[in-house]
């Protein structure tokens, strides 16, 4: 699966990391390096939940694209 990641540095000094394509999906770390390390587990966690939700709805249908 591909998808955007945006980085951004904050006031502090973070880098700040979203996928806009997963809604609520942020993470952030002190280097650009660990912002990316970070967003993957907030990727995969985000993935996991979604998941775990089409079980508790098993009519809806959940589709994995590559666009």
């Amino acid at each position: 699966m591909k998808l955007h990641v945006r980085i951004e540095k904050d006031e502090a000094g973070y880098f700040v990391a979203e996928v806009p394509a997963l809604p609520g999906c942020f993470s952030q770390g002190r280097s650009r390096e660990e912002a990316i390390e970070n967003i993957q587990e907030a990727i995969a966690g985000w993935l996991e939940v979604m998941e775990s939700r089409q079980e508790e709805h098993p009519g809806e249908e959940l589709l994995e694209l590559v666009v």
